[in-house]
């Protein structure tokens, strides 16, 4: 048993008894009070440590005779709802306050529940215990949090952290970092001073070839769990320079020279797992595993309909009865309220500012996994407006009571708006107050939302739109949407040939080998162009670069681009790796299909001067001639097509690097 003093704002003072027996009778000390003994100010109890293990804890307080109860009952008796209050101020419903408290913390714990129902407040005149709650004492007293923080004080717990440390992010992935091309990609990305994350097989090859410093997933994209998403937190671009292994049959030289010339030809063959593992099966492990990380170039749903599929969040009312006051709202499902007809969320209500109240919102309850939204640029919100300016906020923490980073935003009376909340704009407020010191806000670990009608915006700042009464705010969706312009968050090396196979009269003695070999070849080019159609139908910003020939030559060849796959040719690894990094920089290449080579024939080996080297390409100029749509799979819907032959063109296959480089063209 101990004393725990108890003080009012007012000066008013008084003593817990705090025992772990379950009976005891109260030791009294009489309290004086401004108000004729009532009890109407907030009051803060100090007390530290406790000695014993407390399942319950039991609380007495004595208040003198002068005290106003408005309801006196036997301790025998069951009630429904406690409601006292002071004659100025209006009911305040107990039962709902139970009702929100279960809905965030369900259910409660038996010490949370021991301690709040033995609070027993007595009268001086007959010792009759009534439950006597009035505003301004549960705003400081049985409020959630403070329930929250006597719990951890009387159990020695301390609150969790209230954020977490920020993830990286910003990171550029490269699948196939050991390849021709790949290895070339790492270097000109860690040149630029870019974060480089690379997923190689070879962890002794990898760091041998990138240097001991190179952040690697050892993983094989042919086997799923090696991509688990988790691998690639903080990744926000994705180049995928993996390949099928195409090799001479006769082997190569120990240096790789026959791999290396990239001319002459040699009989080819598969090396390792097959083109549906690697070049389809492969895709499709590695489009789930980073698609969260990288995102979806039309948003990520989090409420309402993404075409058929609906995203429901668990929304319940969070109002100002938590701290005494009346106002109520609630959110419910219109099955055909939204603009097109389809359902639609309603969050209504009424706001009143009795017992210094002055909100309603609704909140969802912590979501199981946090939720990953770097990769976008904010959250947009369809909805009908009212005339009036609501709040969003956004919380990165499980606790409860903690820093919400929040933003207004006006609606127009009548109308459904789009509108956004771009993550930047989000202000870090806690109890209404800026956090002018907080931790940037996280946009990889967001734990809940909520929607909120306040008197106040943030530091005592009124909300010019406030009105006590009935509100209504339909809610069709949130989602979260991308920065725009749109640039590539995927860009995929692929191969040009890959529609030729099967493509009406066409003559493959003219082909080159791939197109001729695509079956025996394990059907090479037709699993790289259902890989392509993957990420195509993934809705990942993509680029898809369908090099000719691929050579070791240094880049700096003018190129030429082409749609439609009907050219050959041959270009360096250089300039292709080069191509990849420009890519994800420019808008012009997103969601584009195409074909390139140099110009610079088969007979004629190209050389730079390195006394005079050739300028650096504004590949934006070649981005800007491309149209969405053209793949070369509308050819086989149309008459046939010739293919141009490049005059300096000579059969050509390398043997490519395990996982890397491909069959030349």
């Amino acid at each position: 048993m101990m004393q725990v003093p108890v003080t009012a704002a007012g000066g008013t003072t008084a003593t817990f008894t705090v025992c772990h027996c379950a009976l005891l009778r109260p030791n009294f000390k009489d309290i004086s009070s401004p108000k004729k003994g009532l009890l109407t100010t907030p009051l803060s109890i100090e007390a530290s440590s406790f000695p014993w293990p407390r399942p319950i804890v039991h609380v007495y307080i004595r208040l003198p005779r002068t005290c106003e109860l408005l309801s006196s009952y036997p301790s025998t008796r069951t009630y429904r709802q406690l409601i006292c209050a002071a004659k100025s101020n209006q009911g305040w419903d107990f039962g709902r306050f139970l009702k929100t408290l279960y809905f965030f913390n369900a259910p409660p714990s038996p010490l949370k529940v021991g301690f709040f129902f033995s609070l027993v407040v007595f009268d001086t005149s007959s010792l009759l215990p009534c439950l006597f709650l009035i505003d301004e004492f549960f705003m400081a007293f049985c409020g959630f949090k403070f329930l929250e923080s006597v719990v951890e004080k009387l159990s020695g717990q301390s609150a969790p952290t209230a954020t977490k440390e920020m993830e990286s992010s910003g990171i550029v992935l490269v699948a196939g970092a050991t390849g021709g091309v790949g290895r070339r990609v790492v270097d000109i990305l860690k040149k630029r001073g870019c974060r480089v994350r690379a997923l190689v097989r070879n962890e002794e090859k990898a760091r041998r070839m990138l240097g001991p410093d190179i952040d690697l997933i050892i993983g094989d994209i042919t086997k799923e769990n090696d991509l688990a998403p988790s691998h690639f937190k903080g990744v926000s671009k994705v180049i995928n320079a993996v390949s099928v292994i195409v090799g001479p049959k006769e082997g190569d030289t120990p240096d790789r020279a026959k791999y290396s010339q990239g001319i002459k030809f040699f009989e080819p063959e598969i090396k390792g797992a097959s083109p549906e593992l690697v070049e389809y099966i492969g895709m499709k492990n590695l489009i789930n595993g980073v698609r969260e990380a990288v995102g979806l170039q039309n948003g990520k749903m989090l409420f309402g309909f993404d075409g058929e599929a609906y995203h429901e969040l668990p929304w319940g009312a969070l109002d100002d009865v938590v701290m005494g006051g009346v106002s109520e709202s609630g959110f419910q499902i219109d099955r055909n309220g939204n603009e097109h007809g389809r359902p639609t969320g309603v969050f209504r209500g009424i706001v009143s500012t009795a017992n210094n109240g002055g909100f309603t919102s609704i909140r969802t309850r912590n979501f199981s996994v946090p939720k990953d939204l770097s990769a976008y640029e904010g959250l947009e919100l369809f909805l009908k407006g009212d005339g009036r300016r609501y709040k969003l906020i956004v919380r990165t923490s499980t606790d409860w009571d903690t820093i919400g980073y929040t933003a207004g935003f006006d609606t127009v009376e009548g109308q459904w708006q789009a509108i956004r909340v771009p993550f930047s704009s989000l202000r870090p407020i806690f109890r209404a107050r800026t956090v002018f010191d907080a931790p940037l806000f996280d946009p990889s670990y967001i734990v809940s939302l909520q929607l909120m009608f306040s008197k106040f915006e943030y530091d005592g700042k009124p909300n010019p739109t406030f009105v006590e009464g009935a509100f209504q705010l339909p809610v069709s969706a949130i989602r979260a949407y991308m920065r725009e312009p749109i640039t590539p968050r995927f860009v995929h090396v692929g191969s040009a040939g890959v529609t030729r196979p099967g493509r009406p009269g066409l003559d493959l003695s003219k082909q080159p080998p791939a197109v001729r070999l695509n079956q025996e070849l394990g059907f090479i080019l037709s699993y790289k162009l259902k890989g392509e159609d993957l990420l195509r139908e993934s809705g990942i910003p993509y680029t898809i670069i369908r090099p000719c020939a691929l050579t070791e030559e240094p880049a700096g060849a003018d190129l030429i681009f082409d749609q439609g796959d009907n050219i050959t040719g041959k270009i360096s690894r250089e300039e292709v790796a080069k191509l990849c990094v420009a890519a994800l920089e420019s808008p012009h290449a997103c969601n584009k299909t195409f074909e390139v080579k140099s110009v610079i024939p088969f007979s004629e080996p190209f050389k730079v001067d390195p006394e005079n080297p050739p300028p650096e390409k504004n590949y934006d100029v070649y981005f800007k001639t491309l149209k969405d749509g053209i793949t070369g799979k509308e050819v086989l819907e149309r008459s046939p097509l010739s293919v141009t032959r490049d005059a300096g063109y000579s059969e050509v296959c390398t043997a490519a690097p395990q996982g890397k480089d491909r069959v030349g063209y």
